[in-house]
């Protein structure tokens, strides 16, 4: 509009009074052009919406960034990035960066073997050992004086449905996961589980254990007869058109990874950190081995795809995936009544809401009720000043957008 407003200034001027005249008119052009370039990228500096709320913690090297998707069951309503994914070399995030969402992984895992348990190749009620023969006769642990309570078999070996709620007894790990999680074939690290001893009785207690759904993921692969990482790929990455979410990034994919940070000593700032629990190169499938209860990287767009699939009752673009009741039961209270614990097969539940949180600040929330979708993607080991409100704030705005 301004440069054809510069050009109207010129064409039906006659004849010019001399060279002032002709100076003055491309000043006004070469004005408008800068004006109107000007005007095009303060769109894109000054964040609005939710990335509006999200900035100011930006501004105060609280957080390093995010990237946040809001959307309903068929559409996504706000996909926004704020901040950087590399601080020191001032690079924006993109909403197509990568993050390491660790234990978004579980709910994950939980709706593949909920795949399983539709086509009746394993029930959630069976004792873990009549898929995993190396769990018989596992032991519960001795009391602080073995000598007074020695080690003793459970009540009940452990049940598919208890691995699945973090109520089975086993330990978060096994003690040879270390320094890392990922270094051990599944395989292996399953039998690990197996003769470690529980720590108590199966279902009269929450303890949250990476080892449980582990497990669950090698059940799948045993009732399969594929490994682990192929039948996601094959029944959920593949089909959903989920294209980034992997455990092995390759190349182009960490070029786009969000670098991680903790607060500095002083917690007045930002310091950079690498993936703890993850041996480096994250490339390396050698030494690297997937982890079912947190080894995932994902982006947004592919998490929003995995959610709506399941806010869709496990259906997405006309294809079926998980059933409606199989759904129903992953997202609903599976912990005892006894338990004030809220956690279903895979999904934390509670406050008419589930979804799941990752090690380093990640968060997919469903909410049925308002048909809601919300998934925010941060790599913060802890938070510096108010970071930690982040999260809550771009929920509110989430909710004040698009809640109905």
């Amino acid at each position: 509009m301004l440069m054809g407003s510069a050009i109207a200034l010129l064409t039906p001027m006659t004849p010019f009074a001399g060279g002032i005249a002709i100076f003055a008119l491309l000043a006004v052009l070469v004005s408008s052009l800068a004006a109107e370039e000007k005007g095009a990228a303060g769109s894109a500096a000054a964040p609005t919406g939710i990335a509006a709320v999200l900035q100011p913690f930006v501004d105060r090297h609280a957080l390093a960034g995010a990237v946040t998707l809001v959307a309903s069951k068929d559409k996504v309503l706000s996909l926004e990035a704020v901040g950087f994914s590399d601080v020191a070399a001032n690079r924006p995030l993109r909403t197509d960066a990568l993050f390491w969402v660790a234990s978004q992984s579980k709910p994950v895992t939980a709706t593949a073997f909920m795949m399983l348990v539709d086509e009746g190749k394993v029930n959630v009620e069976d004792a873990v050992e009549k898929y995993l023969p190396e769990f018989k006769d596992q032991m519960l642990a001795a009391g602080k004086d073995p000598k007074e309570t020695p080690a003793r078999k459970p009540a009940h070996p452990i049940k598919v449905r208890e691995i699945l709620s973090h109520t089975s007894g086993m330990a978060f790990a096994s003690p040879i996961e270390q320094p890392t999680l990922d270094l051990l074939p599944l395989r292996d690290a399953v039998r690990s589980y197996a003769t470690t001893p529980l720590q108590y009785e199966p279902g009269s207690k929450y303890q949250y254990s990476n080892a449980g759904v582990n497990t669950a993921g090698r059940i799948i692969e045993v009732v399969s007869g594929m490994p682990y990482e192929e039948f996601l790929q094959k029944r959920l990455f593949d089909p959903l058109g989920m294209k980034d979410t992997t455990f092995w990034p390759n190349d182009e994919q960490l070029q786009r990874l969000a670098k991680s940070y903790k607060p500095n000593a002083a917690k007045t700032g930002l310091e950079e950190i690498t993936i703890s629990q993850l041996k480096y190169p994250l490339t390396d499938r050698t030494k690297r081995f997937p982890m079912p209860a947190g080894g995932l990287f994902s982006t947004a767009p592919d998490m929003g795809r995995f959610c709506q699939m399941i806010l869709n009752g496990g259906e997405l673009d006309g294809t079926r995936y998980v059933s409606e009741a199989a759904v129903k039961q992953m997202t609903s209270k599976q912990t005892p009544d006894a338990l004030k614990d809220g956690y279903g097969f895979g999904w934390g539940v509670g406050g008419g809401c589930f979804g799941h949180g990752g090690a380093y600040s990640t968060d997919m929330t469903i909410d049925p009720k308002r048909g809601l979708i919300m998934v925010f993607l941060v790599q913060h080991a802890g938070f510096p000043g108010d970071g930690d409100k982040s999260h809550g704030a771009f929920k509110q705005a989430a909710y004040r957008l698009f809640g109905k």
